[in-house]
């Protein structure tokens, strides 16, 4: 099962760069694989992402959350079979280090070849960097769902 670990550090306070990553429908502002991302419910997403020219959908179950600290999810059904968390590190008052782990089952020769070759992580190292200029430039604080699930 291919996974990647991904980091980036963003000039933000930890609470701003945790509540933009939990507005899960504004992904498409700055991952460029997800086409969109509906909330269902505080744990539900329902995903579009085009992939290599694929469309896929499929549904995410928020299994832990923690407030300015993590957010772990697992696919619950659909064409997308992954789990990933991200963490968010205070490194300073304005300064966020976030950390995000995929781990996915690679489907068919030309994403098992992807998968080998690394494409996937930087393919996240870039939407990362997306992240850090999308909350950046943003510049404000919009108050993202703080709920606490535990795992």
């Amino acid at each position: 099962m291919p996974n990647a670990i991904e980091t980036v550090d963003v000039n933000v306070p930890v609470t701003v760069s945790y509540n933009q990553w939990t507005k899960f429908e504004e992904f498409p502002k700055f991952l460029s694989f997800v086409e969109s991302v509906t909330q269902v419910s505080d744990t539900l997403t329902e995903w579009k992402v085009k992939i290599g020219g694929v469309e896929r959908e499929f549904e995410a179950r928020i299994s832990e959350q923690h407030p300015d600290e993590r957010v772990a999810w697992n696919s619950t059904g659909g064409q997308v079979d992954h789990a990933g968390v991200v963490t968010f590190h205070k490194l300073a008052e304005d300064e966020t280090r976030v950390t995000v782990q995929l781990d996915w089952e690679a489907k068919g020769l030309l994403e098992k070849a992807g998968a080998a070759l690394g494409i996937d992580n930087h393919a996240i190292k870039k939407d990362l960097a997306n992240f850090k200029e999308f909350i950046e430039a943003k510049g404000t604080d919009d108050v993202g769902w703080r709920g606490d699930v535990q795992a």
